[in-house]
């Protein structure tokens, strides 16, 4: 009888926990960034950012590490405050924001690698086609404010070849190398807010 009670117990807890779910929390888009920044003719470099973006992060364990990450950018949404180059950056030259409206990351790993840092790696898909991306993400804090709302702040960055994902348009310059960098560095600003 104790062995039938003492099994039941477990089965039951095992349940218990097997249905709880994750800590959720998104993204306060008016506190959140995703942003982006190439080098230009060699010399100079040029940021941007996206306006449209959602971010949910599920919540692994307390320390944030097993967390899974996902983001879905809306790529006509991109902005480097020059209305010329925008329209470019969305034509099929690069982005092509009418066949590919979705630049989507979908991590495979959240690893703590220090007091307040993780490496977060995961599916990067932009003109649909998927490589894999490693981001070094930090901790910034965590705290509720005054209407009882807990956030988050993390910031992570990256780095990928716009080449490997068909953003391939090109111009070479006469003392060498390319109007635009090849290599595109990403930079995630995020104050997420824990959901009800």
């Amino acid at each position: 009888m104790k062995n039938t009670t003492a099994l039941i117990l477990i089965l039951t807890l095992g349940l218990v926990i097997g249905n709880a779910q994750a800590t959720v929390w998104k993204q306060d888009p008016a506190h959140s960034q995703v942003k982006f920044g190439v080098t230009h003719l060699v010399i100079s470099e040029v940021d941007g950012n996206f306006k449209d973006f959602d971010v949910t992060l599920s919540q692994g364990n307390p320390d944030f590490s097993g967390s899974t990450l996902e983001a879905n950018i809306k790529t006509a949404s991109i902005s480097t405050d020059n209305d010329f180059r925008d329209k470019h950056l969305r034509s099929d030259d690069f982005l092509n924001a009418e066949k590919y409206p979705t630049i989507s990351f979908k991590s495979t790993a959240f690893e703590k690698t220090g007091e307040n840092s993780y490496k977060v790696t995961g599916n990067l898909t932009i003109r649909d086609v998927t490589k894999p991306i490693v981001l070094d993400a930090k901790f910034l804090g965590e705290m509720t404010d005054g209407r009882g709302t807990t956030r988050a702040g993390f910031k992570a960055t990256g780095s990928i070849n716009r080449f490997d994902y068909g953003v391939k348009w090109n111009k070479a310059v006469e003392a060498g190398g390319l109007v635009v960098s090849d290599k595109v560095d990403i930079t995630l600003l995020m104050e997420l807010q824990k959901q009800p």
